[in-house]
């Protein structure tokens, strides 16, 4: 693949509009999604305490939620880029 077929990849251009939105979710959820490190992320202790039914406390629901809305917002970041990576590969299908 030619390096100009490359920088005008469906992909490649969605990462020039979104990467610094995906990049940032990434670094929060790296941080923030899972401080504190040890012994065990925040995070999974919550989801844990989730899905035994424990999870009761007004402090713990208060935890999981800013523990996990950078996690959501990775996944929406993400999501935006492969969306808008389909649709300029759709309209460079259409293009002549």
């Amino acid at each position: 693949m030619s390096e100009e077929a490359v920088k005008s990849s469906p992909l490649r251009l969605a990462w020039d509009q979104l990467g610094n939105r995906v990049v940032m979710a990434a670094l929060a959820s790296a941080t923030l999604g899972l401080a504190p490190f040890y012994p065990h992320a925040h995070i999974w202790k919550q989801l844990v305490n989730l899905s035994r039914g424990t999870l009761t406390a007004p402090m713990d629901v208060f935890d999981l939620v800013m523990h996990g809305a950078p996690w959501v917002a990775l996944i929406a970041a993400t999501f935006q880029l492969f969306n808008r990576a389909s649709v300029l590969a759709a309209a460079q299908k259409r293009a002549p």
